[in-house]
């Protein structure tokens, strides 16, 4: 294959390498672009943000309006890390900025955030015009491939004749490549091993808003896969005992079950199943009655109607709940009305796996924040910055993973030109 040395004409300006074109890195080329560096822009794939693209395929939810506190609680565990990048460029800051684009924000009924539009394409497409007026060069069809013995990157670009090998020197760099979810739009984790052969420590990548597999029985597999499970409550404990609930809908599949609700748990229920085989999810199947009162409306006459026919009058179950009740529970309760009550307040599914990891909406794991400085800089590679879903946190959809990619993007543009600046001084 030919090799080429990439070499900018700007050669008095510090040369500056984004490896991935999502919200992280774009936002990186951003700040570092303002600041008068050159910047160059790799991605593997044909297009930039490609990723973005399809997440907003059904409405662009690009960040949730709650309060702060509650906001960074989404991130769990990782709140801390995640905590001083948001802090410095919060979802409000973020609409600010998307306004700048030229494209409106509302909020909806759930305080979820979207373009007016609800469109990724449009915002994308201003974006990316305001990066080549700042100079910034994209280069799509670009791996990255690691480092040469001299610190150059080595990147690979593929076209439909050949594949070139390129080297690229840069002053600094920002890896902005991703998780391993989703890896047709370019998220695939080759990146690991390139850090770990640097002494870099990276936890495992594992699926997060992720599906979660159960066994059920054929027939109910042939009815209702595919079904929206509607106006439930689910919960479940964190391997503290701590009970986390959640009241929404979720998505029956042929595999088990899946959909926002799921995802909001995934993280816990993802837990268990590592540590214990399997995970328990409780469904309440009917959020809206107490168990007393459920009691109640079983006490009244039934007369000729079948148990099953008496508790869609009654209680006004839809198939699908009266196929769930009857799937989970045995045959011995339809006699007891307050088994009965017990059984659609508290309905236990047992959850033997998680979906694979390419199926999910994000991943958890990546790059440990032990392994970098407060400006996201590799301590170990001087000069290398990473941001986005990279790093070691995970969040719940909601505009939350969203918000984290551009804050550490941002962090990390920020971080480049702080160490360009001490460079020249």
């Amino acid at each position: 294959m030919p090799l080429l040395h990439l070499q900018n004409t700007q050669v008095s300006l510090p040369q500056v390498a984004i490896i991935g074109g999502g919200p992280a890195g774009l936002m990186a080329a951003e700040v570092i672009a303002s600041a008068g560096f050159h910047v160059s822009l790799f991605d593997a794939m044909p297009s930039v943000g490609r990723k973005f693209l399809l997440a907003g395929v059904g409405g662009m939810n690009i960040t949730h309006s709650e309060p702060q506190e509650k906001f960074l609680s989404r991130y769990g565990q990782s709140s801390s890390h995640i905590k001083p990048f948001i802090e410095k460029f919060s979802s409000e800051d973020l609409c600010k900025w998307i306004h700048g684009l030229g494209v409106e924000t509302f909020v909806g009924s759930s305080g979820r955030v979207f373009p007016t539009d609800m469109k990724a394409a449009p915002l994308l497409r201003a974006w990316l015009h305001r990066l080549r007026e700042m100079g910034v060069q994209i280069y799509p069809r670009h791996r990255w491939n690691g480092w040469n013995s001299a610190g150059a990157l080595k990147i690979t670009e593929h076209n439909s004749n050949e594949l070139v090998e390129k080297i690229f020197s840069a002053d600094a760099v920002v890896l902005a490549l991703g998780g391993a979810s989703w890896q047709r739009l370019g998220s695939d984790g080759a990146w690991v091993n390139l850090l770990r052969d640097k002494a870099i420590q990276i936890t495992e990548l594992l699926p997060s808003n992720c599906g979660f597999e159960c066994a059920w029985s054929e027939p109910f597999k042939d009815a209702f896969a595919g079904a929206p499970l509607q106006t439930v409550g689910l919960r479940t404990k964190d391997l503290n005992g701590v009970v986390h609930s959640i009241r929404g809908e979720a998505m029956l599949a042929k595999t088990g079950v899946e959909g926002t609700s799921i995802y909001a748990l995934s993280a816990i229920l993802r837990e268990q199943i590592l540590a214990n085989g399997s995970a328990e999810l409780l469904i309440d199947l009917l959020p809206d009655f107490s168990e007393e009162k459920i009691i109640a409306q079983l006490n009244k006459p039934r007369g000729k109607n079948s148990v099953s026919n008496f508790l869609r009058k009654q209680l006004h179950l839809p198939p699908i709940k009266l196929a769930m009740l009857r799937e989970l529970t045995p045959v011995s309760i339809w006699q007891d009305n307050r088994a009965i009550a017990q059984a659609l307040k508290n309905l236990s599914l047992s959850l033997t796996a998680f979906r694979p990891i390419d199926e999910a909406i994000s991943s958890a794991g990546g790059i440990k924040f032990s392994e970098l400085d407060s400006n996201l800089m590799l301590t170990k590679l001087s000069g290398v910055f990473c941001a986005g879903e990279m790093l070691d946190w995970e969040a719940p959809t909601g505009g939350y993973l969203l918000t984290a990619c551009f804050a550490t993007g941002r962090a990390a543009g920020l971080g480049v030109v702080s160490y360009l600046k001490d460079l020249d001084a």
